[in-house]
């Protein structure tokens, strides 16, 4: 079983999706993907439920935006720098423990969605950069982006 969110930003609908890929609307049956419906209760109820019983969200050809995973969400705690990779990609040692940080609730996005930088950052973000300055809505410079908060 797989849950999502779809619709409009700030207007997500609960969903889930089917085995063919289609978008089952599961607002009849949960109010939002959030910690309340992902209770061990509410998602042994919803994984008894037959998707094809569950309205279609597609309306002909539309497909809609997906949203962020998860709605209602209250802080965003991040682990930094916790991988090889990761340390590597940022040009940092591996450090001795993880880095954790929080980061605005703002930040989260749908997986498609553009990443919208304040004023201040762009700034940053363009004199931070060796190469050609980055689109600041750019979805290609969201790791990017991400990497660079750490060492703000």
């Amino acid at each position: 079983m797989k849950l999502l969110r779809y619709g409009p930003a700030g207007r997500e609908k609960p969903g889930l999706l089917d085995a063919d890929g289609k978008i089952r609307d599961l607002s009849g049956q949960i109010a939002d993907v959030d910690g309340q419906a992902l209770t061990s209760e509410t998602l042994g109820r919803l994984a008894k439920l037959d998707p094809a019983t569950l309205p279609d969200s597609v309306d002909g050809f539309f497909h809609p935006r997906i949203g962020c995973p998860v709605g209602s969400v209250s802080k965003f705690v991040a682990v930094g720098l916790n991988y090889a990779d990761h340390a590597a990609e940022a040009n940092m040692p591996l450090p001795s423990e993880p880095i954790i940080f929080f980061k605005a609730t703002s930040c989260i996005v749908g997986p498609n969605d553009d990443v919208i930088l304040p004023q201040r950052a762009i700034g940053r973000l363009n004199s931070a950069s060796s190469s050609a300055a980055r689109p600041a809505t750019s979805r290609s410079a969201k790791r990017w982006i991400t990497l660079q908060a750490i060492a703000w």
